[in-house]
């Protein structure tokens, strides 16, 4: 998650002058953070420090910024030597005790911002912030307590933190908050209306529902507000990659005249050339990049490279590289659809099924969204389909059911009959009954239910289908019966087999015959039947022998 600061008294900045424009202070480093351009505002922070080493707010926000380039060790390191020297600076407090959160120290961690408060009497909205963040951004932080804190801040006389908000917002999204966290946006923009973070985190809202209707229109209306803002530029830049390269790259020239010179932004580059379909290219580039970088080259350029094989149809060369870009990526690099793409190219080579389906799990794990949630279970059970493992796909299609706010119709039916696929009888049986409640005038449900109960009894001894199978009958003749003609007289058969061959009740049988013949009077086998069924019983032979002539 990405950190938002901004204040009114920064609105007068521009960006657009080159980084040693700037006199070196901490709140133009502060600004860098905003616009995260993370290696000029370290750069800003660190020359402060060079001259005032005891600088707490320099001190803080550095190490806020080395955790936003992954170098946790080295804001850990930071924070605990600044607070041996000055142990009750609050900021410092927080910041530890958010690296205490990083390490899953919960009680620890609320001590130090508790203490960091009290210090403050909580009246310094810096510090509520500050404690807002480290529950925010942490795995193991508390967006509830979180968001206590930053109300705090807000009801202080004097407010006017736009931040504040945005930390907020940022806290309900963890809560998985929409609703919430965008009034939370827009009361930033509210005391702000230039605040193109919150109006880029409204985008990000969206952006997870998928709709792109009112995301796309919200980072361009980030950059109307402030044309400096590189993070919107390069989220239109990603939504475009894969649907208008042209478009794409346009995002991203103009993302490079306002963000910092990184690496990673050489590996953008590469990746464009991936996204024009010059795979060649893309593949010659990478491999140049890892020659020149070595061990700190970024993993990402194995990836790149096994997604340019794959795309020229070589899976033996795309699996040799994301092989390597597995064996080379941190933890935290990893996003859900590395674990898809994993699972996929595993699925090409025959018995590394168990393991695609385990990198499907994986990617389900770790995508919060519930539309990439959605998509990921629903590859992850054709894979299992394919491989004929009905059991997992059944399994998969339930999790797809349950997790689903707003689940169809159909996905009740695909878990119903995957299920029924395993031979889960007893249990395709009960989610029937859950759609025929929900349906009840659609036939899929009556229908699965008898052939679910017919599996488990299929002697018919014990007659669990026959009430299902009347049932069927019955709602084939009501929705349409014409359409549904076929179910209906089946389910005759079967209750005339069940009283003729079971119960031994010929009249029981005759009643279901004669139905079969309101609805079908050229129904060969039910004319037949009943012409067995009707004739006269034999009479039992006397064994006296025929009179002599």
């Amino acid at each position: 998650m990405k950190r938002y600061l901004y204040s009114l008294v920064f609105a007068s900045v521009t960006v657009t002058c080159a980084t040693s424009a700037f006199a070196q202070n901490v709140d133009q480093g502060k600004k860098f953070f905003y616009y995260e351009r993370y290696k000029s505002a370290k750069d800003a922070f660190e020359k402060v420090l060079a001259t005032s080493p005891n600088d707490v707010n320099a001190t803080y926000w550095l190490g806020q910024t080395l955790y936003e380039m992954k170098d946790t060790a080295g804001a850990r390191a930071l924070y605990q030597k600044a607070l041996a020297a000055n142990g009750n600076a609050p900021l410092l407090l927080a910041g530890v005790g958010q690296m205490e959160l990083l390490d899953g120290k919960k009680d620890e961690a609320r001590q130090r911002f508790e203490t960091a408060i009290s210090l403050s009497k909580g009246k310094d909205v810096a510090v509520l912030n500050a404690v807002g963040r480290a529950n925010t951004e942490a795995k193991a932080g508390d967006p509830q307590y979180a968001i206590e804190k930053l109300t705090a801040a807000t009801q202080l006389k004097g407010f006017n933190s736009p931040e504040t908000y945005m930390l907020m917002g940022d806290a309900y999204r963890k809560k998985v908050d929409g609703g919430n966290a965008v009034s939370s946006y827009q009361k930033a923009l509210a005391l702000d209306p230039n605040y193109a973070a919150a109006k880029s985190a409204i985008g990000k809202i969206y952006l997870t529902q998928r709709n792109a209707e009112i995301f796309v229109p919200a980072f361009e209306d980030a950059i109307k507000l402030d044309p400096n803002y590189a993070p919107a530029y390069f989220e239109l830049y990603y939504y475009y990659f894969n649907r208008d390269i042209n478009k794409a790259i346009g995002y991203y020239d103009k993302y490079m005249t306002v963000a910092d010179v990184t690496p990673a932004n050489d590996y953008e580059r590469t990746a464009i050339a991936f996204a024009s379909r010059n795979y060649d290219e893309a593949i010659s580039k990478a491999q140049q990049n890892i020659s020149q970088w070595g061990d700190k080259a970024d993993p990402r350029y194995y990836k790149l490279i096994a997604y340019s094989y794959d795309e020229k149809g070589d899976s033996v060369n795309a699996k040799k590289y994301l092989d390597d870009y597995f064996t080379r990526q941190t933890e935290d690099g990893f996003v859900p659809k590395d674990y898809a793409f994993r699972a996929n190219l595993l699925s090409k080579f025959p018995g590394n099924e168990n393991e695609a389906l385990a990198s499907f799990d994986k990617a389900i794990a770790m995508d919060t969204t519930e539309v990439g949630r959605s998509e990921l279970m629903a590859d992850a059970a054709a894979l299992a389909k394919k491989s004929g493992n009905r059991f997992m796909e059944a399994e998969i299609l339930g999790q797809l059911y349950k997790q689903k706010k707003d689940p169809s119709n159909v996905d009740l039916y695909n878990w119903g009959f995957a299920k029924y696929q395993a031979q889960q009888y007893a249990t395709s049986d009960s989610i029937f009954s859950q759609y025929i409640s929900k349906y009840p005038n659609e036939i899929y449900g009556y229908l699965w239910k008898a052939r679910s109960l017919q599996a488990q009894d299929t002697s018919m001894t014990k007659g669990l289908a026959v009430d299902a199978y009347e049932q069927l009958a019955e709602k084939s003749r009501e929705i349409d019966p014409e359409k549904l003609k076929g179910q209906a007289v089946s389910s005759y058969f079967y209750l005339i087999q069940y009283y003729n061959d079971i119960k031994k009740d010929k009249d029981a049988a005759l009643k279901y015959v004669d139905k079969v013949l309101e609805i079908d009077p050229a129904n060969e086998t039910a004319v037949r039947i009943k012409d067995i069924l009707t004739k006269p019983a034999k009479k039992p032979a006397t064994g006296k022998a025929p009179p002599k002539k």
